[in-house]
C-alpha cells in the first residue's frame, strides 16, 4: 500500500495535547505543513 503525499495533504495529529505531540505539530507547522486538526487520547 502506498501513502501519497504532496502539497495539499492535510494531516491531523494524534496526541497533539501532549508535550511531543505538541512539539512535533509546531515543527511540521513551522515547515509548512497543512496541519488541519489534533485529538487527544481518552
Amino acid at each position: 500500500m502506498a501513502i501519497l503525499v504532496d502539497e495539499s495533504t492535510r494531516l491531523v495529529v494524534q496526541g497533539i495535547t501532549g508535550r511531543e505531540g505538541g512539539f512535533h505539530a509546531a515543527q511540521m507547522a513551522a515547515y509548512g505543513t497543512n496541519v488541519v486538526a489534533g485529538v487527544s487520547p481518552g
